[in-house]
């Protein structure tokens, strides 16, 4: 079958769902719109945010989402500012409040760009440019002067070389730093490099002018941005001040309004899995102070309020905002509401706005008052003519007595009594972990497979985020053991209530999710009828190999090199247990994954083949594609096929695989 252009019928799904009263459809998964970026103007009366908007397939080139700017302005009206076929990003506001700063790639733009649009209304004027493009800026307080993160033009004969054929890849050698670049907004000159030792990943200037923090690695490659990333503090000529030699992965930075103090998400040991520990340390770096070592969570976003530090901590399956002294005094909770999963917080001018998801909507922008949040956008007003199933917190002891949580979505049409087929979905990571928000997405669709008649289970195995280091440090050497063991439990569990059967149970996720699944179709055969493996692992030893994060597989995953403990990696390996296997599986990878590389699941798919007795099988590459599907069209396929192999293999008569043509509904 060759697709074509999507008639009007679709369009009006996609983008204008229709109003149904029983479940969602896979359709209206594919329109969701939701707010990434927020950005809370200095004085505090504005808020600008962006807003995903899924490709409409129907009149747009197949690609990602589109990026949408939009302002909730003083008094509580949404605007769109720049919308339409576009994808504006890295959101912010010059220091009067005047404009709207972003990054885009517009007009005759060679590269990306740093914009501003004025809020009283006018077409958005380039700021600056620089290098390979703005990745990363930041006003000085007085706004005469702006630093510019960007590497520098690959030099001509370079690419004059690779014009005439000479474009070998030196593999991990062709990098190219990033750079610091100050611009000055009064004068005419040109931006000027800033020289510092390292390749600079992001610069925050200090409220007090004199300063900026970056955030610096040794190189520009992968495993490096995300396990070496050090703070380095220098004045506006380059000149170090200080540093933060903090350990291991760092994520938010801010300083405080007075520039006094620099407050960092980051971790205690090279060894914590996510940046999750709130430190704070002076205005020229040095020994840090950790202000909440008991938080049986991990603290997600930060901002400063005055002197104090307003966070959002992810905690269990719940969020919590929160506020705390720079001395670590007069802790005070702002907002606990069950079921509102914030994910970034802004405090300007006295108001505190928020990004989040409920059960009921994907992430909206939130204004925290007396009364608690009060929602300011609606993304998807239609969602509320939806008839949505319920979603409960789950805990069940582990069979070595730790108490596991997760999250259960409950068939639309339930009834007391009888047992429902159940849809597994594990999250990737390990450090990371489901709240109890919005869960469903193109490859993990909760609330369809509730139309459709399924629970379906999201578990916080050990290893996950959410419930502090020692719960997240459990899995630390110890692959595809107790933390899978955990899945195969919760599956116990439901069954013990009465409520799944235990012969209709299929397992899916993405990454670590997907080693999950196969070790679900291998090692766990017999407790699965249907397994969908996405970007996921089979082989340990080749994983470790040809992934772009091998320090931070062996500092935070293996706590070992495969030569020093070939049997850890080779037991803790699917393809170990290939002959088990009996579970059908759909096995689905972007084909040009630097994460997990495609090898990992064509040598499952090959295994499972030549066995004797192989199980149903089906590997699906998605060209382009990497550590996740991002484009409209592949997206759509995925969520087609996941279904229907559920639907074959739960619901259905089983046996040989079904076509492997789809019927993309209106594409023919």
């Amino acid at each position: 079958m060759t697709p074509t252009r999507l008639p009007v019928l679709l369009l009006l799904l996609i983008s204008a769902p229709p109003l149904l009263a029983e479940g969602m459809s896979l359709e209206q998964i594919a329109g969701l719109e939701q707010v990434r970026e927020v950005a809370l103007s200095p004085n505090g009366q504005e808020i600008a945010f962006t807003r995903a908007v899924p490709r409409d397939l129907a009149e747009d080139e197949d690609g990602s989402a589109w990026q949408e700017l939009h302002l909730v302005d003083a008094e509580g009206r949404v605007r769109g500012f720049i919308t339409g076929d576009v994808s504006v990003g890295n959101i912010g506001w010059t220091p009067d409040s005047s404009a709207i700063t972003f990054i885009d790639k517009r007009g005759d733009d060679e590269h990306p760009s740093l914009y501003r649009i004025p809020v009283d209304g006018g077409e958005a004027q380039r700021v600056a440019t620089v290098g390979e493009g703005v990745v990363d800026y930041s006003f000085s307080p007085d706004g005469s002067a702006v630093a510019l993160v960007a590497a520098e033009s690959e030099p001509k004969e370079v690419q004059e070389l690779r014009e005439e054929g000479f474009d070998a890849i030196i593999f991990e050698e062709q990098w190219r730093p990033r750079h610091l670049w100050i611009h000055d907004l009064e004068g005419d000159d040109e931006p000027r490099r800033i020289e510092v030792d390292g390749s600079v990943q992001a610069a925050d200037w200090s409220p007090a002018g004199d300063r900026l923090a970056l955030r610096v690695t040794p190189r520009q490659l992968v495993d490096d941005t995300l396990m070496f990333q050090r703070i380095r503090i220098v004045s506006p000529d380059g000149e170090e001040l200080g540093r933060v030699d903090n350990p291991g992965k760092l994520a938010d930075i801010a300083w405080s309004d007075d520039g006094r103090h620099l407050a960092l998400i980051g971790t205690e040991t090279i060894k914590d899995t996510r940046a999750g520990r709130l430190l704070v340390t002076d205005d020229d770096g040095g020994e840090w102070t950790h202000l909440m070592p008991g938080l049986e969570g991990h603290v997600i976003d930060i901002d400063w309020a005055g002197d104090e530090i307003v966070f959002v901590s992810h905690e269990g399956v719940e969020a919590r905002i929160g506020r705390i002294g720079a001395d670590g005094s007069n802790p005070e909770t702002l907002l606990d509401e069950t079921g509102l999963i914030a994910t970034s917080v802004e405090a300007r001018g006295g108001r505190i706005v928020a990004a989040g998801s409920t059960p009921r909507y994907p992430r909206e922008v939130h204004l925290l008052d007396d009364d608690g949040a009060e929602r300011l956008t609606e993304s998807n007003p239609w969602l509320a003519e939806v008839e949505l199933a319920r979603q409960q917190v789950i805990e069940y002891e582990a069979r070595d007595g730790l108490m596991i949580q997760g999250l259960l979505v409950w068939p639309l049409d339930y009834s007391e009594g009888k047992r429902y087929p159940l849809i597994l979905g594990v999250h990737g990571g390990p450090e990371s972990h489901y709240s109890n928000g919005w869960l469903t997405s193109y490859n993990l669709p909760a609330q369809h497979a509730a139309a459709e008649g399924y629970f379906m289970f999201y578990p916080n195995y050990r290893g996950s985020t959410g419930r502090g280091v020692e719960f997240a440090l459990r899995s630390q050497g110890r692959p595809a053991r107790e933390e899978f063991d955990d899945l195969v439990d919760g599956v116990d569990h439901l069954i013990e209530q009465g409520w799944v059967d235990g012969d209709r149970v299929g397992i899916t996720g993405g990454s670590y999710g997907g080693y999950a699944t196969a070790w679900g179709a291998t090692y766990y055969s017999e407790r699965f009828a249907a397994a969908v493996m996405n970007v996921g692992l089979s082989d340990k030893i080749a994983m470790l190999g040809t992934s772009d994060i091998p320090q931070e597989l062996y500092e935070v995953h293996y706590r070992t090199w495969p030569w020093e403990d070939w049997s850890l990696y080779r037991e803790a390996s699917p393809i170990y247990y290939v002959e088990r296997a009996q579970t059908p599986i759909l096995i689905l990878h972007g084909a040009a994954d630097p994460r997990v590389d495609p090898t990992q699941s064509r040598i499952l798919y090959r295994y499972l083949t030549l066995q004797e007795d192989p199980p149903p099988a089906r590997l699906v590459l998605y060209p382009g594609e990497g550590h996740g599907n991002s484009r409209a069209a592949s997206r759509w396929d995925y969520s087609l096929r996941l279904m229907r192999w559920m639907n074959h293999y739960l619901k259905g008569e089983g046996g040989d695989p079904p076509p492997h043509e789809l019927d993309y509904g209106p594409f023919e």
